[in-house]
């Protein structure tokens, strides 16, 4: 596994809860081996769907119904996962396989591995739905959105790529915003309110999302790369 340049701080909590179901597991072991990216290398992007005509990643698919949903509206994009959660992967396999999609490949791991094993300019949108907020003040440092993950993402970004951020809770909103926005590459476009207060045409409700965990209505908030100067 490559190491990813932000230390050892994982921005995620448990990767394993309840045992998973057994047609689950026999999904770990016979279908997640055909899906899995080879992180050893750089990724040719190419090679995994030569015609796809856009990369989308998602970031954290948790139960993976996102994943699954845009990857079959979408059979001609390729749709990239990544998601430390066993119990998510598990449950994102199942939706793959009873959808018979075969334009999703999946990392079982940290995220900012597969951001890092990416090509430059290789994504043309990225979904962060709903991430492990870290409340707790001492934990913020453990909060995905970092600088870092900022200049990671806006390097495999095209020009004119998009990111879709969301959350329910009110100072990830807040820290997101006011870190995106120092950063420079990645600018909000929102140009009205209903821009972040309405979830986007194409977005796909999870059951975590459902469960109003927050403390705020989910707020949605995309960003574009900068265009080529």
């Amino acid at each position: 596994m490559p190491q990813h340049p932000y230390g050892p701080l994982r921005s995620f909590g448990r990767i394993k809860a309840r045992p998973i179901k057994a047609r689950q597991a026999s999904l770990l072991d016979t279908l997640l081996p055909k899906l899995a990216l080879d992180l050893s290398r750089p990724l040719d992007l190419h090679d995994l769907k030569p015609d796809a005509v856009e990369v989308w990643l998602e970031i954290g698919f948790g139960g993976g119904e996102h994943l699954a949903a845009q990857a079959t509206g979408r059979p001609d994009v390729l749709l990239l996962g990544a998601e430390p959660f066993l119990n998510g992967v598990a449950s994102a396999l199942r939706h793959i396989e009873a959808a018979s999609l075969t334009n999703v490949r999946l990392h079982a791991g940290d995220a900012r591995d597969l951001l890092a094993a990416l090509p430059e300019a290789s994504l043309d949108r990225v979904f962060i739905l709903f991430p492990d907020p870290w409340p707790k003040l001492r934990h913020h440092k453990r909060r995905l959105i970092q600088p870092e993950t900022i200049a990671e993402l806006a390097r495999v970004l095209k020009p004119r790529g998009r990111l879709r951020f969301a959350t329910d809770w009110a100072d990830y909103a807040d820290w997101t915003l006011e870190r995106m926005m120092r950063t420079g590459p990645l600018a909000w476009t929102a140009q009205r309110a209903d821009d972040w207060r309405l979830a986007p045409a194409d977005h796909v409700a999870t059951r975590y999302e459902a469960k109003k965990l927050g403390d705020i209505a989910p707020v949605y908030l995309e960003f574009e790369r900068a265009p080529a100067a």
